[in-house]
């Protein structure tokens, strides 16, 4: 294959194009067929059509800039399999977990699927999901909830109350951050913009009712206009205050963890606990399985000698 002055057009040649009688000696340049495309521009051209706008498209771009900054902003018209083992190997090699590397690679994927039906690359690689380990969830406990929430006040009572309305409804960050007061009714709250792209609807406690405060203190919702970024700065300055700035787990996706090992602990059945917290399978919740150890109380009076 012949390539163009372009180095982000490639050339076939005269004996593979379709419908054209061309030779080189007739003086006839090549068909050019491919167009070599970036991530980027590929990201720029597809963003739009393949993820809606809220947290989880922005974690998307930030993953599609860091895979093209490690294959050094190349432009391809077809990804192969030694890149992507090159970007898996970058990946871990930057204490990325499986997990991690497999939300990354599940963007990159869908991005190079779609280029692949619209023509921009001829090929898609082999993408092979990463085994992920169960690991143990950590949640806070009442005293470590009591420290971190009261050293977060201290710093912002608007931060506060988010945190107090994320651990008593198990909301994501964003679900919660994008919930409009329309959104609340009868003292429930709908959550419409989240990770299954599922709307779910779940009851207030007393404590979640009042950390949204008055309406006409907030426009359009509770915590309309908080920074996530803002957000994060300030809970990590509040755990390293109260002695859990070496664990790596108590980020703030933690009190969705809480909520939920509250709710299994408590007695709630998996299922209920599933529709709850909105994952699209069982599975997801199963995780929590583990807490519900007043399912096994019914074993003991079997077990127990006379």
């Amino acid at each position: 294959m012949r390539k163009s002055e372009d180095p982000k057009v490639e050339f076939a040649s005269p004996s593979f194009s379709i419908g054209y009688s061309l030779s080189y000696s007739a003086g006839i340049s090549p068909v050019a067929i491919v167009r070599k495309h970036t991530l980027l521009d590929l990201y720029d051209r597809y963003h739009g059509i393949l993820w809606e706008n809220g947290s989880h498209k922005d974690n998307v771009s930030a993953f599609i800039r860091e895979i093209d900054t490690i294959i050094c902003s190349a432009s391809f018209s077809t990804f192969s399999q030694e890149t992507v083992d090159t970007v898996i190997s970058a990946l871990r090699n930057s204490g990325n977990s499986n997990a991690t590397i497999n939300r990354k690679m599940a963007a990159l994927s869908k991005l190079l699927r779609k280029a692949l039906k619209m023509g921009d690359i001829h090929s898609l690689p082999e993408f092979r999901r990463q085994k992920e380990r169960a690991g143990r969830i950590r949640f806070l406990d009442r005293e470590e909830e009591n420290r971190l929430f009261a050293a977060i006040q201290v710093r912002s009572v608007e931060y506060y109350r988010l945190s107090v309305f994320l651990v008593d409804t198990g909301a994501r960050l964003g679900e919660a951050i994008a919930l409009r007061w329309g959104d609340i009714s009868e003292r429930r709250a709908t959550f419409w913009l989240t990770k299954s792209r599922r709307s779910r609807s779940i009851p207030l406690t007393d404590r979640a009712f009042a950390a949204m405060g008055p309406p006409k203190a907030r426009r359009g919702g509770p915590f309309i206009g908080i920074q996530q970024q803002q957000y994060r700065k300030v809970w990590n300055e509040a755990k390293e205050e109260v002695g859990l700035g070496h664990d790596n787990d108590v980020v703030p996706h933690v009190l969705r963890h809480t909520c939920a090992s509250r709710l299994v602990r408590g007695g709630i059945d998996l299922r209920r606990v599933q529709t709850w917290l909105g994952h699209q399978t069982l599975t997801m919740t199963m995780r929590y399985a583990h807490l519900a150890t007043h399912d096994l109380d019914m074993c003991i009076p079997i077990l127990e000698r006379d």
